[in-house]
């Protein structure tokens, strides 16, 4: 009798097949990063929190809240002392003094914390005066104004007005008559913008300086130089025959004493001639014309200067 053969039943694995080897199994992401699943999860957790910190500080930002403690503090501040209640000037000398009061006490709040010093700056650089400012702070209770103040060089006359400037032609404020005695006046439209280079003609001749009264700026071009003996010098254009031609007119002043003569004006604005206009007036004591009165016919003619008869109109 033949035998059976017995089956047993379970987890039976059936052979793998001859010539096949069995699929590697493939580690996962988190598996292949240098570091730990526990601690990427970390990182996770504290960019989240992170994230919701920077959001919350936006939103109380944008409804003022910072704004509101920080004025709470300074307020703190100034009720505990730390209050504008003096202003120190330093290097005012012609600006007006109530001026710069009136910007250092315009404030929102007098509380120290809360004073705003680059617009009390901006606000001084304003005015004409001011050529620069420093506002600085000096506990408890004091503002620092320093002032580097503009220096006078001339008076600009326009339209029926007198105003001061400085050797660049800023404008530092309207004055009376009264006060362009020891200043040199400059005449015509945007003369003030050229007062620099003025300067810079009259030092060619340092001589003149002295007896120069006043300059007109003619037609946006050239300069009309007036001396105090009541003379006018009309310069030619452009930066450099201007100085040459008052160089020039400086020498011939020295060799021959051409102002105080009695010529009333100077023509160099052709370099190649020299023109000088005499004033054939009859002038009183006080300087003022009057008409000449005719000689009797057996008067003897006057005589002409020996100096002045080589000088005519055209020389």
């Amino acid at each position: 009798m033949a035998s059976r053969a017995t089956i047993k039943r379970g987890n039976v694995r059936p052979a793998p097949a001859r010539g096949r080897k069995p699929a590697a199994k493939r580690p996962g992401l988190l598996a292949s990063l240098p570091v730990s699943p526990a601690t990427i999860q970390k990182a996770v957790t504290w960019s989240l929190l992170g994230l919701g910190a920077a959001i919350a500080l936006l939103v109380l930002q944008a409804f003022g809240v910072f704004a509101l403690a920080g004025n709470e503090v300074a307020k703190a501040f100034g009720q505990a002392g730390f209050e504008v209640k003096r202003v120190d000037l330093r290097g005012i000398r012609n600006m007006d003094r109530l001026t710069v009061y009136a910007i250092a006490f315009d404030q929102h709040s007098m509380a120290m914390p809360l004073v705003d010093l680059e617009t009390v700056r901006a606000r001084l650089l304003r005015y004409g005066w001011v050529q620069d400012a420093r506002v600085s702070r000096r506990l408890p209770d004091t503002l620092v104004v320093d002032i580097v103040e503009r220096t006078p060089a001339a008076v600009w006359q326009h339209q029926g007005r007198l105003r001061l400037i400085d050797a660049s032609g800023v404008i530092l404020e309207d004055i009376s008559g009264e006060a362009t005695r020891d200043l040199p006046l400059l005449i015509g439209p945007n003369a003030n913008r050229h007062a620099g280079e003025l300067a810079s003609l009259v030092a060619k001749a340092p001589s003149l300086k002295p007896v120069i009264s006043g300059a007109t700026w003619i037609g946006e071009r050239r300069w009309d130089l007036r001396f105090q003996s009541g003379e006018t010098l009309a310069l030619p254009e452009g930066q450099e025959e201007a100085e040459r031609a008052l160089v020039r007119f400086a020498r011939m002043h020295t060799a021959q004493r051409l102002l105080g003569r009695g010529f009333l004006r100077f023509d160099m604005r052709d370099p190649t001639r020299f023109v000088a206009r005499v004033d054939r007036q009859v002038r009183a004591i006080d300087g003022t014309a009057v008409q000449p009165q005719p000689e009797p016919p057996t008067a003897t003619p006057a005589t002409t200067s020996p100096a002045l008869q080589k000088v005519n109109d055209t020389i």
